[in-house]
């Protein structure tokens, strides 16, 4: 989300797919803005994605939290690992430019 929201074209194919993410990320994703822009472009963005989020349930959180701890080396973030989670339960590929991800089953990899 952060890189279409800076306009990224690597990124701009996937606007014609069914993208999903959760509040997490949509946090992460504002906090992100409001530091890089301002506001303004903070909560447009935020209630952009807002209209796409789906609901955590407890298992994501539980497999997000065991994911995160055996892969504990390469730091992820939570809001990644929980974006992960919610791909894997979906049966979706988790899109991301973060090159730790790249090498992992179910994940669409775009270099930035």
């Amino acid at each position: 989300m952060i890189e279409i929201a800076k306009g990224n074209q690597k990124f701009e194919k996937y606007l014609d797919h069914n993208l999903f993410t959760c509040l997490y990320n949509i946090y992460e994703l504002y906090y992100t803005l409001l530091k890089d822009f301002n506001e303004k472009i903070a909560r447009e963005f935020f209630y952009q994605f807002k209209k796409i989020a789906v609901q955590i349930k407890d298992e994501h959180i539980f497999e997000a939290s065991r994911f995160k701890l055996k892969n504990y080396i390469k730091k992820f973030s939570y809001a990644d690992c929980l974006g992960y989670a919610i791909a894997l339960d979906f049966g979706i590929k988790f899109l991301t430019g973060d090159k730790e991800f790249q090498d992992l089953d179910n994940v669409e990899f775009i270099e930035k």
